[in-house]
């Protein structure tokens, strides 16, 4: 069903839909075609399905569908608030609402504020009030304490990466932000994962939601490929700069374990001829806009990063993601893969597999059901012998919870 049937028939306004079709909306995924019109309804939501499934829209359409049914009050009142884990995610929830906004006949004003710049600017854009604020916890809180920001008047509240905003320190500041909201609003919950403490939170905040989940069928599962290439841990760096100039890949994103590597496997890539930059929390919002900026120009080659990279970061068209270090959890990788292979193109995600971290790899594939044959790329054959056995799980986060885990699900508890 093309994009223009079914927005008329859920109830999106004209502007809605040209706004959606002009930003490349064409068959809606099914987390739309369900969602949609039940937050149209007016019911809570609890939405999940893989990354790059069109989440945003699913929740960003009716938003504005909603507010544009009931005129903005003067001064201008808060009534959509929707909470991010991290600043780029911000930004690009903000840049489709405010695309999708254009058209509409009642203008809306959208704010999006996160932390790592002066709030100073933030303070001043809210002036005058917002009808939408998209916001990471503790910016948020920061404005609302300045008194620069009410929260008093909102009718609809999105969580999106509801998994990551419980991660331990989002865990206390969800649930200060949530204690400032009314009582009696409409809440959506959308993620691809849903860990027992989001379960735990949706139970506590939703009023008997509708539950939309997109399972991965051969139908809508993104086309990845997946690859597993056997290298000692010390020739990684000079195998990925092998396969980019192999293969003329324009663009790689390169998961690492620490800011640290980051930037060391970026300076080798780059001393070795290849246009590579690290990007990680430490960088400041300016140059971490202005690295993503930059890759999707395609004015990088690669971008070494760490988890910060593996959520929320939608770039079009990446063909190929690199686990140089393998994800701590089976959850991590199918997020850091899942930025390939979006919005109906195909991708490919290979992991570096050493001899020491074998066995964490094996972990990962019986949790994600793989079977993925081992490669070996001729010139960079392994020599290394996996060290004995670990005692526990190996390092991979299992399903027993931990110490970590019982803290976030009592943060959920109290919120």
């Amino acid at each position: 069903m093309p994009f223009t049937t079914f927005g008329h028939a859920a109830g999106l306004s004209p502007a809605l839909v040209r706004a959606a079709v002009d930003l490349g909306f064409q068959a809606p995924p099914p987390i739309q075609t369900d969602a949609i019109p039940a937050v149209l309804r007016g019911a809570d939501v609890l939405g999940s399905a893989q990354t790059g499934s069109g989440k945003t829209g699913a929740f960003a359409l009716p938003l504005l569908e909603l507010l544009q049914r009931s005129p903005s009050p003067r001064p201008r009142r808060t009534r959509a608030l929707v909470l991010v884990p991290t600043r780029e995610l911000a930004a690009q929830v903000g840049e489709v609402l405010r695309s999708l906004a254009q058209h509409l006949p009642q203008p809306l004003k959208i704010a999006v504020v996160f932390g790592g710049v002066s709030v100073n600017p933030q303070m001043l854009a809210l002036r005058g009030g917002a009808d939408v604020v998209v916001a990471t916890p503790g910016r948020l809180l920061d404005l609302v304490d300045h008194n620069a920001l009410q929260l008093g008047h909102v009718d609809l509240l999105v969580l999106d990466e509801a998994d990551r905003l419980l991660d331990l320190g989002f865990a206390n500041e969800l649930a200060r932000v949530l204690a400032l909201l009314p009582p009696r609003r409409q809440t959506l919950m959308f993620s691809a994962t849903f860990p027992p403490e989001v379960e735990t939170l949706a139970n506590t905040l939703l009023r008997d939601p509708v539950r939309v989940h997109v399972p991965a069928t051969p139908g809508n599962e993104p086309v990845i490929v997946q690859r597993a290439i056997q290298v000692d841990a010390a020739r990684r760096t000079q195998l990925l700069r092998h396969l980019v100039k192999e293969n003329g890949w324009q663009r790689v994103l390169v998961f690492v374990a620490t800011k640290y590597a980051a930037g060391v496997v970026a300076e080798k890539l780059y001393k070795a001829g290849v246009f590579a930059t690290p990007f990680h929390g430490e960088l400041s919002q300016g140059a971490r806009q202005q690295v993503l900026d930059e890759f999707k120009d395609e004015r990088w080659e690669v971008v070494v990063t760490t988890d910060l990279a593996s959520r929320g970061i939608d770039i079009a068209q990446l063909p190929v993601v690199v686990n140089y270090d393998l994800p701590r959890s089976a959850v991590d990788h199918v997020h850091r893969i899942g930025r390939t292979g979006r919005a109906g193109e195909s991708g490919l995600a290979i992991s570096f597999v050493t001899a020491a971290s074998e066995a964490h790899f094996k972990l990962i594939e019986k949790r994600q059901g793989l079977s993925l044959p081992r490669e070996q790329i001729a010139g960079f054959e392994p020599t290394e012998v996996a060290p004995p056995p670990a005692p526990g799980n190996g390092g991979i986060k299992g399903r027993r919870p931990s110490k970590k885990d019982k803290l976030r699900a009592e943060a959920a508890r109290n919120a």
